[in-house]
């Protein structure tokens, strides 16, 4: 597996769970088939702009300082739905949120997404290679908040 996907794994995991430790980061990339040396692991995090975070609750590494979490929290509310078809995903959206719901999706670069294609209320959301439809209608849904 490459360096950039790798990353987008570590970005994933980072958004999605609190990790405080690289030891801990290692091994949820092992778990994931990433394999990767602690000097490898630090000068990733750097590209990734990654940074250790205290706060009262603990402290944990915080990807772009949290506002993937942040930009997540403000497009739930946007989202209506999800549903999938033989070869897409398909996101309904309040009117007009359509464009800046893509965005986000296209800015958390996750690997299950080729591409979306958004009108004013609904997007379309290509799935990469070997990802069905309704796996990436999953991703889409933990990625955005929507049960």
């Amino acid at each position: 597996m490459n360096s950039e996907a790798r990353r987008q794994a570590m970005a994933r995991i980072l958004t999605e769970r609190r990790i405080g430790t690289q030891e801990a980061l290692l091994a949820a990339l092992r778990r994931e088939g990433f394999r990767a040396t602690q000097a490898t692991l630090s000068r990733d995090l750097t590209r990734l702009g990654a940074r250790r975070v205290s706060r009262p609750d603990g402290a944990w590494y915080e990807v772009d300082g949290g506002a993937a979490s942040q930009r997540s929290a403000a497009l739930r509310g946007l989202v209506l739905g999800i549903e999938t078809n033989a070869s897409l995903a398909v996101i309904r959206t309040a009117v007009g949120a359509a464009s800046a719901v893509a965005r986000a999706i296209d800015d958390a670069r996750l690997a299950e997404v080729l591409g979306t294609i958004a009108g004013d209320d609904t997007i379309f959301v290509a799935p990469a290679a070997g990802v069905t439809p309704r796996r990436l209608a999953a991703r889409l849904g933990e990625a955005l908040g929507v049960p």
